[in-house]
C-alpha cells in the first residue's frame, strides 16, 4: 500500500473550531437565517422593488450555485470516463455494474413505498392552508417524449439554446443537457476501452483533466460557508415562513420520508449486510453535510468519491465508477420521496381519486425515471413527469415552489447519502470492501479529503 493510502496516513491533530469546515457551515445558516429575517421585515424599497440585502443575498447565492453549475458539464464528462476505465481494473466489472443498478432500484423502490405509505396516512393535500389561487402551470415541464429526446445527444457536448421572447426584445440563454453529456461519457469510455492501448494517452489526459477539475471545485467549495448565507438568507427573504406554515403537512411528510429513508432504511440495510450503520454515517458525514448546504450532487460529487474510497473501503476502481453514476441517476430524495408524496398532495388537493394503476404508475415513474432528474431541471421537472403520466393537474406543481428551495436541502443529503450506501453494500457483498478501513469509521473534514486524494 502506498504511502498516501488511508491506513498508512499520519493521525490529524484536530483543527481549531473556527477552523471546521462544519462549524464554518453551520455559523453560515445561523447568519443567513438572520440576514433573511431582516431583509425580509426592510420590505421593498421605495419604487417597490426587493431591498438591498434581499439583491445582496440573492447575487451571493446565485453566483455559488453558478460556479457548481460551471462545472458539472466537464466534471461529468470526465469523472463517467475515468470510471468506465476502470472498470477493466476490475475481475468481476460485469457483475459489479449489475449489482449495483440491482440496488439503485431496491432502495428507489422501498423510498417510493414510503413516500406513498405517508401521503395516504397525513394526507398534506387535505391538512394545506395554501389557496387555490397559488395554484399555476409550471415553465417547463417533464414528459416520457422529453426523457426519451433528451436520451440522443444533438451534438457532442450536450448543448442546448432556448430563446424567449419579451417587449424588451429576444434573449438567448445556452444550457447544457446533463442526461445528455451522461450518454456521451458512457459511449466514450466503453469506445476508449474497446480500442485499447491506442486510447491510452487520451485516457491519462482525461484522468489528469480529471483531477484539475477537482481542484478547481474544492476552490468553489471551500466557498460553502458564503453560499450558504447568500442561498438560505434570500429563500427565508423571498418566502419567509408563511409558505412553510401554509404547506406544514406537505413540508412534514417529506422531511418524515427522507427521515426514515436515511436513519431507519439505510441502517437496516447496513445491519441486514453486518456493517456497522454509526461508522457509515460517522465516516460519510462530509458528503452529507455538504449536500445539505450546496443542494448538489454532483457538485458535491468529489467528496462522496472520497469518502466512499478512503473513509468506507470501498475500492478506488470501483468507486469511481459507481459514485459518478449514481450522482447523476440515484436519487431516492429527489427521485421516489418527493414525487410519491407530491403526486398524493396534488392529487388530494384537487380531490382526484387515485387508485391502484396510479400507484403502480408512481412506482414505475420512480424507479425507471429517476435518471430525467439529472436529464432535465431537476426535482421539479420529475415531479411534472410524474404528473402528466398520472394526468394530474400540473398546475399542482405551482402550490408547492415556494417549499422547494427548503424541501431541496433535505432531498439533496438523501440523494448523497444513497449514492455513498449503494457502493459500499455491493462491495461488501462482493468481498472486495476493506472492513478494516471501513471499521475505524474515521471523519475527514470535506476539505481534508482534498489533502489526501492518493495518486492513481
Amino acid at each position: 500500500m502506498s504511502p498516501t493510502s488511508v491506513s498508512a496516513r499520519a493521525p490529524r491533530a484536530p483543527k481549531p473550531l473556527y477552523r471546521q469546515f462544519g462549524a464554518q457551515v453551520l455559523v453560515a445558516m445561523v447568519i443567513g437565517l438572520a440576514l433573511g429575517y431582516v431583509a425580509r421585515q426592510m420590505g421593498p424599497d421605495a419604487a417597490g422593488n426587493a431591498n438591498w440585502l434581499v439583491q445582496t443575498l440573492a447575487t451571493i447565492g446565485s453566483t455559488f450555485v453558478s460556479l457548481l453549475r460551471a462545472l458539472v458539464p466537464v466534471l461529468v464528462f470526465t469523472a463517467i470516463v475515468a470510471s468506465i476505465a476502470n472498470l477493466r481494473e476490475l475481475n468481476n466489472a460485469a457483475k459489479l455494474v449489475w449489482q449495483t443498478l440491482l440496488w439503485f432500484a431496491i432502495t428507489a423502490l422501498i423510498a417510493v413505498f414510503i413516500g406513498i405509505a405517508l401521503g395516504l396516512i397525513i394526507q398534506p393535500g387535505l391538512n394545506t392552508a395554501v389557496a387555490a389561487e397559488a395554484a399555476k402551470a409550471p415553465a417547463s415541464s417533464g414528459s416520457w417524449l422529453d426523457f426519451l429526446k433528451g436520451l440522443i445527444p444533438s451534438n457532442i457536448l450536450g448543448l442546448q439554446a432556448s430563446t424567449r421572447v419579451s417587449d424588451s426584445g429576444a434573449t438567448t440563454s445556452l444550457n447544457f443537457n446533463v442526461l445528455q453529456i451522461l450518454v456521451v461519457s458512457i459511449v466514450v469510455g466503453i469506445a476508449a476501452l474497446k480500442v485499447g492501448a491506442a486510447a491510452d494517452p487520451f485516457l491519462a489526459f482525461n484522468r489528469s483533466f480529471l483531477k484539475i477539475v477537482h481542484k478547481i471545485l474544492w476552490w468553489v467549495i471551500r466557498l460553502t460557508p458564503i453560499g450558504t448565507i447568500g442561498l438560505l438568507g434570500n429563500a427565508v427573504a423571498v418566502y419567509g415562513w408563511d409558505a412553510l406554515a401554509q404547506l406544514g403537512w406537505y413540508s412534514a411528510a417529506i422531511y418524515t420520508g427522507l427521515a426514515l429513508v436515511l436513519l431507519v432504511v439505510y441502517p437496516v440495510l447496513l445491519q441486514a449486510h453486518g456493517l456497522n450503520p454509526l461508522r457509515f454515517f460517522q465516516s460519510a458525514w462530509p458528503a452529507i453535510q455538504l449536500a445539505f448546504v450546496s443542494r448538489s450532487s454532483i457538485g458535491t460529487l468529489p467528496v462522496t468519491e472520497r469518502i466512499t474510497e478512503q473513509n468506507l473501503g470501498v475500492p478506488r476502481e470501483y468507486a469511481a465508477f459507481a459514485v459518478p453514476l449514481g450522482a447523476t441517476t440515484k436519487m431516492d430524495g429527489c427521485a421516489a420521496i418527493y414525487p410519491a408524496i407530491s403526486a398524493i398532495f396534488v392529487a388530494q388537493f384537487f380531490g382526484i381519486q387515485l387508485g391502484i394503476q396510479e400507484y403502480l404508475l408512481i412506482v414505475f415513474v420512480s424507479v425507471i425515471g429517476s435518471a430525467a432528474t439529472a436529464g432535465l431541471t431537476g426535482a421539479t421537472v420529475m415531479l411534472t413527469l410524474t404528473l402528466s403520466t398520472l394526468g394530474l393537474p400540473l398546475e399542482g406543481v405551482g402550490l408547492l415552489l415556494a417549499v422547494d428551495p427548503i424541501l431541496d436541502m433535505g432531498r439533496t443529503a438523501v440523494n448523497v447519502a444513497g449514492q455513498a450506501l449503494v457502493p459500499t453494500i455491493v462491495a461488501k457483498r462482493q468481498g472486495i470492501l476493506d472492513e478494516a478501513t471501513y471499521a475505524r469509521g474515521e471523519s475527514i473534514e470535506a476539505l481534508d479529503v482534498a489533502d489526501a486524494v492518493p495518486a492513481q
